[in-house]
């Protein structure tokens, strides 16, 4: 066993043999027990002295004071643990939906997940669909039920919610049983294939044979475990020697067991309590040394040259050519920047020069870089105690200081054969929030805050609206939203405020109108005189502007109809009623007159933008507005609050299909005006278990009383 770390630059013995290591990524909704289960199994290995607590004081989740001010686990953190001669790295995950990111960082740095629900509150939607999407990576899984001894806890009910919401056929079957006490709270377990009672009703594990009234509750729950067990079997007579009534051997089952779990065909279910007479962990560090795969038996990401040519595939080698991938990036007020990284293959050793690679997400304010850079220390964290380690070989996960320049999804590999691994999915921001420094010295800090943010968070995309001149971060969701301006103030040094979001509106003419444009100026020398007559027509939406010259007999010289035209293109882009850029027009010259001598380029362009204006106040001018084409995915219980929903915020449902078992897509055309707080509205609306996207369709004509409120004064 791991004996707890004793300061802040203590060695650790690193794993020497893949096979011997193992990553689970902890995966549950908020209040479900994950990190109190964390810091249980942590106890059982000896990693802490006593539970919440390392042995300097701190907690195994008090790794960011972003979550003591949030009160909520806002950040993936990575806890190793050594059991039976296997190192478990443990990444336990935010439960919150706005911090999804970060899950999808833990599933792609693990080889397995462990989905985690509290037998008090039971499942959420948000953590239904994360369990469909690693079936259909093929991800190996099982569950644990927590708080098994709480007051209200329904182990049985929890367990059949997990059958109905996870169910794959037989897959979804527990391995023990609770044992009800007299008072009917749950004080121990029932094993199923060991057919032994564990007893914690006197706050010490007692094993001993099953009672008369647990024979039949045994026989029945074991019979559909062994069932579910030989049907993924690779040995097709085990069923029919079952069916006959032969006892398969235990072994047998266990070994079973084990292979179809690591094949993510079977998917265990396991019982936990998490107060002092805890119960339920060494049961539970079986299946996850024993059944989880190690990283031999998970595939590899694709990876590619950085210039994209496609490299052989990768395997978790130790003294195959170095490739890992930085998950997370946060700063540590002790060591400084850390970058927590998955190694792939080769091995990953201290003071070594890599490359680092980053070739994705550039919509998203991350710019592709290649470089190299100095690895400083590599330690294996435990909780805030960094433990050094000398090397990271293929399939660990370490934390490495001081890689300034890498950022979350970077690729780092060695200088002499550089390497890019395709990127893992990562769900789009669609919160936005416009923000201004709060004062001067806030303006000149700003900049960098906002850099580090991104670096560090691959969820968060930053916006500098050319037209509306704000700078708008994109987020998940309001509590990711408080955690990103959290990090600002606090992690950054820079105060901000927020302001309205401003929609990019644009100006066109509701029907034809003339203008005329007369500059007419004397002041002593040479004067200014252009006088320009033009006519306006509105164009299809997307037409764009065209300018045509009708002038004859030389009215308007030659030299001077170009500057008509851009005189008319700058009054374009100021607006000619709210200050908005006008589109889709054809303006037509007409007529006009000139100046041997004061008439000039200057007058002509002024005369131009007049005439617009002019035109402007004869003609309806019409406010057009962005519409987004918005699709929904959204369980079938929820479609019609979900339309309804729509149709109230100006939309227009164009389709609904089916998307999958239970779920319908809905797709619609939104004004973007009314989409600044949908992603909130609609997770409250569906209970979490919505999903959407946007896209912009185009500009189109807005209501006029919409139009009113936007433009007055």
């Amino acid at each position: 066993m791991a004996q707890g770390s004793a300061g802040r630059d203590q060695a650790a013995k690193a794993p020497t043999d893949p096979a011997a290591i193992r990553n689970v990524v902890l995966v549950g909704p908020s209040n479900s027990g994950k990190t109190t289960l964390v810091e249980r199994l942590a106890l059982a290995t000896g990693a802490i002295p006593r539970a919440g607590n390392v042995e300097d004081g701190t907690t195994l989740s008090d790794t960011d004071d972003a979550e003591k001010r949030q009160q909520r686990s806002v950040s993936l953190s990575l806890v190793p643990l050594d059991w039976d001669g296997v190192r478990i790295n443990l990444l336990d995950t935010p439960g919150y939906a706005d911090f999804v990111g970060e899950v999808r960082a833990g599933l792609r740095a693990a080889d397995a997940a462990l989905f985690v629900v509290s037998a008090v509150d039971g499942i959420d939607g948000a953590t239904a669909m994360l369990w469909d999407e690693c079936a259909a990576v093929g991800m190996p899984r099982a569950i644990v039920v927590t708080k098994a001894d709480r007051e209200r806890a329904d182990v049985e009910g929890t367990v059949e919610a997990c059958q109905r919401t996870f169910g794959e056929g037989q897959g979804v079957l527990p391995l023990y049983l609770p044992l009800h006490a007299d008072d009917e709270h749950v004080a121990g377990l029932i094993g199923l294939l060991s057919q032994r009672i564990f007893d914690y009703s006197d706050g010490d594990a007692r094993e001993r044979d099953p009672e008369p009234q647990h024979v039949e509750l045994i026989e029945d729950a074991r019979t559909a475990l062994i069932e579910g067990i030989i049907t993924e079997s690779e040995d097709e007579s085990l069923m029919d020697r079952f069916l006959a009534g032969e006892d398969i051997a235990f072994d047998t089952l266990v070994s079973d067991l084990e292979k179809a779990v690591a094949r993510g065909h079977f998917f265990p279910v396991l019982v936990t309590a998490t107060t002092p007479v805890g119960f339920g962990m060494p049961e539970l560090l079986e299946v996850l040394t024993r059944g989880f795969p190690s990283p031999l038996e998970h595939p590899l990401p694709a990876v590619t040259t950085p210039t994209g040519e496609p490299l052989a595939p990768l395997e978790c080698d130790p003294a195959g050519p170095l490739c890992a991938e930085v998950v997370k990036t946060s700063s540590d007020a002790y060591v400084g920047r850390l970058s927590l990284v998955r190694v792939f293959s080769g091995t990953l050793r201290s003071d070594a020069t890599l490359h680092v690679s980053g070739h994705f997400m550039s919509d998203r304010g991350h710019e592709d870089h290649d470089l190299d850079e100095r690895v400083g220390g590599i330690v294996s964290p435990l909780g805030k105690v960094q433990r050094t380690v000398p090397a990271a070989m293929a399939g660990d996960i370490v934390a490495v200081a001081k890689l300034g320049h890498a950022e979350t999804g970077d690729t780092l590999s060695s200088p002499e054969r550089p390497m890019l691994v395709e990127p893992w999915a990562m769900p789009d921001p669609l919160l936005p929030i416009a923000v201004v420094a709060h004062s001067s010295a806030d303006e000149d800090k700003l900049t960098a805050g906002l850099a580090r943010l991104v670096a560090e968070d691959p969820t968060l995309r930053l916006e500098r609206n050319a037209e509306t001149g704000q700078i708008v971060l994109w987020c998940m969701g309001e509590a990711h939203m408080d955690v990103v301006l959290d990090h600002l103030t606090h992690r950054y040094g820079v105060h901000v405020d927020s302001e309205p979001l401003r929609v990019s509106l644009r100006e066109t003419f509701g029907k034809p109108a003339s203008g005329h444009g007369r500059l007419v100026k004397q002041s002593g020398g040479h004067g200014q005189y252009a006088v320009c007559d033009i006519e306006v027509e509105p164009l299809p939406a997307g037409s764009g502007f065209e300018f045509v010259d009708k002038v004859v007999g030389g009215a308007v010289p030659r030299q001077f109809i170009p500057s008509v035209e851009k005189g008319v293109r700058a009054q374009m882009a100021k607006g000619v009623v709210a200050g908005y850029p006008v589109v889709d027009i054809r303006v037509t010259l007409v007529d006009g007159k000139a100046h041997s001598v004061d008439s000039s380029d200057m007058a002509f362009q002024t005369a131009g933008g007049l005439a617009l204006k002019e035109a402007a106040g004869k003609a309806e001018v019409v406010m057009l507005e962005p519409v987004d084409e918005v699709l929904v995915v959204v369980p079938d219980d929820y479609v019609g609050a979900v339309m309804s929903d729509l149709s109230g915020r100006r939309g227009r449902v164009t389709g609904s299909e089916g998307a999958g078992p239970g779920r319908t897509r809905i797709t619609a055309d939104v004004p973007g005006l009314e989409l600044t707080r949908y992603a909130i509205d609609l997770r409250s609306l569906a209970h979490g278990t919505a999903t959407f996207t946007r896209r912009y369709r185009g500009h189109e004509p807005m209501p006029s009383h919409v139009a009113s409120s936007l433009t007055a004064g």
